[in-house]
């Protein structure tokens, strides 16, 4: 008894102490990379500023002024939520068919859909610039989200799928029985009682379609240009201006990890819902 009382006890410091480092050491890098924001190119450079230095917004300022931030930052807002709205648009439906009018070759064309994401980017690269300059898309803000939609499009339906399972089919059929057509069955039934699914599928479409940057940076140059295209855009032959750098990488950052603080709740009780039991 004594020994299973001392181990409880460990247990109970023990495994806060272990969350709390492990939390610490994923923190770290963005705690380096907005320190550093505030560090001059030079004295990002410099051993003897490793931590001791002069706080300057140079960075930030150059980064309004000269690299026209905001305008980055409105193709990324516009980019990101309309590829995740016309995601849902087309997920939510899909999503409803397989899971309350399954076919035979449903779980194959899940099991298809899952496969196109070990399809190696490069690959389809050069055929993908080709086709949207030979049809005038590209660096082009409906390219982008058709491409960022395409990406994230069977995440969506994959998870969108298992929540709707959970979902009992007889509420469903009481829902035909009561005159609902497909729709009416999608607005007055499926979407309140998978909204908290749904919701958390939306945000970590958005999160993805936010951070994406193979294809937002090799897809555009300048109208359509993202937030990506603005980090990549801080490097010279001459090397990285490590400074300039980490304020735009902050700015570019902290909208997602501001969003995702505050939804976290719901983004958890989403993916517990369904998604990852």
């Amino acid at each position: 008894m004594a020994i299973v009382a001392e181990t409880t006890k460990f247990s109970k410091f023990a495994w806060p102490i272990l969350a709390w480092g492990v939390a610490l050491i994923f923190f770290f890098p963005i705690f380096w990379m907005v320190l550093t924001s505030f560090k001059t190119d030079a004295d990002a450079v410099k051993p003897e500023f490793l931590l001791w230095f002069t706080p300057t917004l140079e960075n930030y300022a150059n980064m309004t002024d000269n690299y026209d931030y905001w305008r980055f930052a409105t193709n990324s807002i516009i980019t990101s939520v309309s590829a995740t709205l016309l995601t849902l648009i087309v997920g939510v439906p899909c999503a409803y068919a397989m899971a309350f009018d399954p076919s035979r070759g449903t779980k194959d064309i899940l099991m298809w859909m899952l496969s196109t994401k070990m399809l190696p980017a490069a690959a389809v690269l050069y055929p993908m610039i080709f086709l949207a300059k030979g049809l005038g898309i590209y660096d082009t803000h409906f390219l982008v989200i058709m491409v960022l939609c395409l990406i994230n499009l069977p995440i969506v339906i994959w998870m969108l799928f298992t929540y709707f399972k959970d979902i009992p089919k007889d509420i469903i059929e009481a829902g035909k029985m009561d005159g609902l057509n497909t729709w009416g069955e999608v607005r007055e039934i499926l979407i309140p009682l998978a909204w908290g699914g749904i919701a958390s599928t939306a945000l970590l479409a958005f999160i993805f379609c936010w951070n994406e940057a193979y294809w937002t940076v090799r897809l555009t140059t300048i109208d359509a240009a993202t937030l990506s295209k603005l980090i990549e855009g801080n490097r010279a032959p001459e090397g990285l201006f490590f400074g300039r750098l980490s304020a735009v990488s902050t700015a570019a950052v902290g909208p997602i990890v501001i969003l995702g603080w505050f939804c976290q709740k719901q983004l958890v009780q989403g993916l517990t819902f369904g998604a990852v039991k």
